[in-house]
């Protein structure tokens, strides 16, 4: 049997300084921390959490999870060559 992959997306959020996690494949998902190993942490927490709410078969770990960072960069005046 095939397992469903959970599709997350983690965007970086300059004014407040966190990354934001999000996804349409389970409901509820929505968690931000400061750095990226953070964000997995709270991610598979609240994965966890919401597989139980939703009621959804199977345990928790065996979902994989993929988590896809996007964060957009300025470079300064000062070091651009």
């Amino acid at each position: 049997m095939q397992k469903h992959t959970i599709i997350v997306r983690a965007d970086w959020d300059e004014e407040a300084g966190v990354w934001v996690a999000t996804t349409s494949d389970i409901e509820g998902l929505a968690v931000e921390a400061e750095t990226l190993e953070k964000l997995s942490d709270k991610v598979c927490t609240a994965i966890v959490d919401l597989v139980e709410l939703n009621g959804f078969e199977g345990a928790a770990s065996d979902i994989p999870v993929h988590i896809m960072a996007d964060k957009l960069l300025r470079i300064p005046a000062d070091c651009a060559a």
